[in-house]
């Protein structure tokens, strides 16, 4: 089981990062709708080069490094998912399907049922 860290590691540098990566990423998207007059390739490309730049900034900061770790253990985690065979997938691909249909009807007499007993109940039925 992976061990759980915690943040202790990060110091005010690691936060100043992430919060500039943030204010630079939302800039990129404000500066998509403040140039609205610009082509909009150019725009795109504000958006674009904001992400990239906080993307660049988040990564140099220590929450980037263990983001980084995080997913090359991922990845190895799943290279050891078994995945199921074709025929299994369809097997059980139409036995969900089969469920969910009698449980559609399932619910909907027990809809019926309930909604002919409240109108009973109160006098309504006709």
């Amino acid at each position: 089981m992976a061990e759980v860290q915690t943040s202790d590691n990060a110091s005010a540098k690691d936060t100043a990062l992430m919060t500039l990566s943030v204010l630079v990423l939302l800039a990129g998207i404000v500066a998509f709708y403040w140039y609205d007059e610009r082509p909009l390739v150019l725009r795109i490309g504000m958006v674009v080069a904001g992400v990239a730049a906080s993307l660049g900034l988040a990564w140099t900061s220590w929450y980037g490094r263990q983001f980084w770790q995080f997913a090359l253990g991922s990845r190895v985690e799943l290279r050891k998912v078994v995945w199921p065979e074709r025929e299994e997938t369809t097997k059980t691909t139409y036995v969900v399907f089969i469920f969910a249909a009698i449980m559609g009807v399932f619910f909907w007499l027990l809809d019926w049922l309930l909604t002919w007993m409240t109108r009973l109940l109160t006098g309504q039925a006709g």
